[in-house]
């Protein structure tokens, strides 16, 4: 089982939340991704999560708890799939798109209440949105996570 480290990001506007994520196209579909990626050899998972948003998006934020964890069991894949959500604050700097890192289209800002009608990897979109309703109170372990698969 591989695993995918990644950061929830949000922030506050006009009385909403919004959560950032990357934008990609994956089979004529519409993918929306919370950073993250692989953890390099010697490395925590709160450092991975650091500098992959760094890489990704330009930015640094500091890395709070693990917000949820859930794994993708799909016999497509190569590998299953264990996907650690933390917590990502204190975001400073503009976030923009760094080619040399990802193959996303965009950066974009969508609101918690969209979450759950958006394709998102990890489909965790429900979780988030429970997560925020219950007062930033972590989620554990979430089980399998329902994932759509692209070709």
């Amino acid at each position: 089982m591989k695993i995918r480290p990644c950061a929830l990001l949000w922030r506050h506007t006009n009385s909403q939340t919004e959560i950032l994520l990357l934008h990609y196209r994956y089979g004529g579909c519409d993918v929306y991704a919370l950073p993250g990626g692989n953890p390099d050899r010697g490395e925590t998972l709160p450092q991975t999560v650091a500098r992959e948003v760094t890489e990704e998006i330009g930015v640094t934020v500091e890395i709070g708890e693990l917000v949820m964890t859930g794994e993708v069991l799909r016999p497509q894949l190569p590998a299953d799939m264990l996907h650690l959500v933390f917590a990502a604050r204190n975001l400073r700097g503009e976030p923009c798109l760094n080619p040399a890192h990802t193959t996303a289209l965009a950066i974009v800002w969508k609101s918690l209440d969209d979450l759950e009608q958006l394709t998102l990897y990890p489909n965790v979109g429900r979780a988030i949105h429970r997560w925020f309703s219950q007062d930033l109170v972590g989620a554990g372990y979430i089980g399998p996570i329902d994932q759509p698969y692209f070709d």
